[in-house]
């Protein structure tokens, strides 16, 4: 990868001077708090409902770029706006986070989606590394034992699910928590965060990747096993790649140089499988027996996918210097930058058809906000200063 220096200054430029500058501009809501997420392809709103994750995803990213960028003002100011009406409306009596409200605050949806708290714990954590305010700590700490104590049944009476017919584990909480902890670990026990990144490593490389089958599968049986069924058959290949970089990172948190080599090695299994050979991009989901899928939506081309793969092989490159990675991440990149960025209004659009023709001209929504495209790029601009550093190193 030579041209990591240009790559890290084109990164930093696009976060700093584009995205971050877009959100700042058309998502505070300076009346009742909180952020318009719903954002036109001009950044004008188009509804006012605030989802939970997405505020909390938000207060995370302005925090996490004053922690470790630069201390700027404007951008603690603007997680604090997310920040207080997260802690007047986010929950319920019992301290879990709902899913949406509407703009003043009002509950819309009951809190039957886990990732609300997710990215509050990580959201409130960051905010107290920013402020040392023993408030977002504690709520940061009580938001991560919740989550851990709804492990086994994350959307308990809001299931609607059939008990016991077909028990199924879902990917997606072990997979975040293996990112969760080291947002986290500041404020956590030590036996906790060891703990939980056992688990976290156990269940995305020996549960839910299936060595047989080359994937990493959605859904397994309670005991972890392939249940052939359409959610037992699903596969999200972008789910799958970036969960390789957040098991790299633990990886490299407890010295494991294997378990590196073998997250890369599964990254480059996962975008084989899903990368459209006929017009290029990565699937957004597919039947890992080649069955019809459920999901109409499964042959778009979606934003996060296309960043965290390019997060998981800039590392993989990193960590391992394997050429796999270099050349897997060139086509991301070509991809990538010739698809999703808007030049002209800012931003990224967020969903593609198969071709690569933009679907929806929205810059944000329901699932889409002020998260993926800014943390994507300020990981991939550190990743390749890290690798200039490396290769320089190298020549001296």
């Amino acid at each position: 990868m030579t041209n990591a220096d240009a790559l890290a200054d084109l990164y930093k430029r696009q976060l700093l001077t584009d995205v971050i500058p877009f959100w700042l501009s058309n998502s505070l809501d300076n009346e009742y708090g909180g952020y318009f997420t719903c954002l036109d392809e001009a950044g004008c709103v188009y509804d006012t409902d605030k989802f939970i994750w997405l505020q909390a995803r938000q207060v995370w990213t302005l925090a996490m770029l004053y922690n470790t960028v630069e201390k700027r003002p404007e951008w603690l100011e603007a997680a604090l706006v997310g920040a207080n009406f997260l802690e007047a409306h986010g929950t319920d009596g019992e301290g879990n986070w709902y899913f949406a409200l509407n703009r003043e605050g009002k509950p819309l949806v009951q809190p039957y989606n886990i990732f609300s708290d997710c990215f509050a714990a990580m959201a409130f954590g960051q905010l107290y590394k920013a402020t040392g305010r023993d408030s977002y700590a504690a709520l940061a700490k009580a938001t991560f034992h919740n989550i851990l104590k709804r492990r086994s049944d994350p959307k308990g009476k809001y299931n609607k699910q059939y008990p016991d017919t077909r028990p199924l584990q879902n990917f997606a909480l072990p997979m975040i928590l293996c990112n969760l902890v080291l947002e986290i670990e500041h404020l956590i026990e030590p036996s906790l965060v060891d703990d939980t990144i056992r688990y976290g490593i156990q269940a995305v490389m020996d549960t839910f990747y299936q060595q047989g089958l080359s994937v990493v599968l959605e859904n397994v049986t309670a005991d972890g096993r392939f249940s052939d069924s359409f959610e037992g058959r699903l596969v999200n290949p972008g789910h799958g790649l970036e969960a390789m970089w957040f098991v790299m990172d633990l990886a490299k948190r407890i010295g494991d140089t294997a378990l590196v080599k073998k997250a890369t090695d599964i990254a480059v299994q996962l975008v084989e499988y899903g990368w459209d050979r006929k017009h290029g991009g990565i699937f957004y989901f597919l039947d890992v027996k080649g069955k019809p899928m459920q999901q109409l939506e499964w042959d778009q081309k979606l934003w996060w996918v296309h960043i965290e793969a390019m997060i998981a092989f800039a590392k993989g490159y990193l960590h391992t210097g394997d050429e796999r990675c270099a050349r897997w991440f060139n086509k991301l990149h070509d991809y990538t930058w010739s698809h999703f960025p808007d030049a002209e209004g800012g931003e990224w659009y967020g969903y593609l058809n198969r071709r690569g023709e933009v679907l929806l001209p929205l810059k944000g929504g329901k699932w889409k906000g002020c998260f993926h495209v800014p943390r994507g790029l300020f990981q991939l601009w550190k990743t390749m200063e890290a690798i200039s550093a490396k290769q320089q190193a190298v020549v001296i």
